[in-house]
């Protein structure tokens, strides 16, 4: 029986010619076919055919009898894949190496391995695998929102009187106009910051996007007076201000929000378009907008603006809009 009959709809190819697939070939590792037909064990007929195979011919039959797994017609209707090319025969017969304890079962009582070579015919590698479950895809959680550092506002003494109009003259980036401001507005680029100097020796030190960036600015300006001819020194440097922004990538509902913090929080859309929530602990005002901005203001160290956001978030995340 070589030939199946023909079905009006396709074409089933023949038992003796299985379909080729040369791909398939490359895949399936050499060893595969050692491991199957152990030593002393010849299927029937003795050979393989030219894809591994058991060729089903004539041959004296040994002691075993293997048949091929795929002796089923209808597993010839769909093509071969690797994994069932390299499916284990089935012993037709059982044998004393059949009859001994299971894999699971030796692992528990401590006998016998499966490398065993006088049972390993029997075998089946698929029944020492678990059944494969489909890889879940790992979800990436949320990043934590940090406020960042937008401004920060310092403060030093030069401990010196200065004369503005000649640091006005000879200085570089330096705009002194008394009728307008009464103080020297002076700008460096590395750190990109602005400096207000006054007659009295303070300076006011602004746009630093970190504490050292500040401090570096103030000496610098502190040099420029210096150089100047000026007893300028560097004394008292302070924080005054830090100011932070983040964004809770949400709307908020700005009215649900005042109407139940009201003792905290003022709201005026017509006058300005943020809410102002003012925090007790810590002393920190924030400016709250319906697109999911807020911006922190009033901290002295970097630390007041990371808590007065951890307290804000939950609350915010109720008045979330739907």
């Amino acid at each position: 029986m070589d030939q199946l009959a023909m079905s009006p709809g396709f074409s089933i190819p023949s038992i003796g010619t299985p379909l080729h697939q040369p791909e398939e070939d490359q895949q399936i590792m050499p060893h595969a076919y050692n491991q199957q037909t152990p030593s002393g064990m010849t299927p029937m007929g003795g050979g393989l055919s030219a894809y591994g195979m058991p060729s089903i011919g004539m041959g004296t039959p040994n002691k075993h009898t293997y048949a091929p797994s795929f002796a089923a017609p209808q597993s010839l209707i769909q093509p071969q894949t690797p994994q069932s090319l390299m499916s284990p025969m089935v012993p037709m017969q059982e044998t004393k190496a059949s009859a001994t304890p299971s894999y699971q079962q030796q692992n528990s009582t401590g006998g016998g391995s499966v490398r065993d070579p006088d049972n390993i015919g029997s075998v089946n590698i698929h029944s020492t695998m678990g059944p494969a479950t489909p890889m879940t895809p790992m979800t990436p959680s949320e990043p934590a929102i940090l406020p960042q550092l937008q401004n920060i506002v310092s403060t030093v003494n030069l401990s010196c009187r200065l004369d503005l109009k000649k640091i006005a003259l000879h200085a570089r980036n330096a705009e002194y106009n008394p009728k307008r401001f009464a103080a020297v507005i002076m700008r460096i680029r590395e750190p990109r910051t602005t400096a207000l100097i006054f007659s009295s020796g303070k300076m006011v030190c602004t746009g630093a996007k970190s504490e050292e960036d500040s401090r570096l600015a103030a000496r610098k300006y502190a040099r420029i007076i210096q150089k100047l001819g000026f007893t300028a020194k560097f004394l008292d440097f302070k924080v005054q201000n830090m100011v932070g922004s983040c964004d809770v990538r949400f709307p908020i509902r700005l009215e649900g929000l005042v109407l139940t913090h009201g003792k905290f929080s003022s709201y005026e859309p017509e006058l300005f378009p943020g809410l102002i929530y003012r925090m007790v602990k810590p002393r920190i005002v924030l400016l709250i907008f319906v697109s999911g901005k807020v911006v922190l203001t009033g901290a002295k160290v970097r630390q007041e603006i990371y808590d007065a956001f951890d307290n804000i978030y939950p609350i915010l995340k109720s008045f979330k809009k739907q």
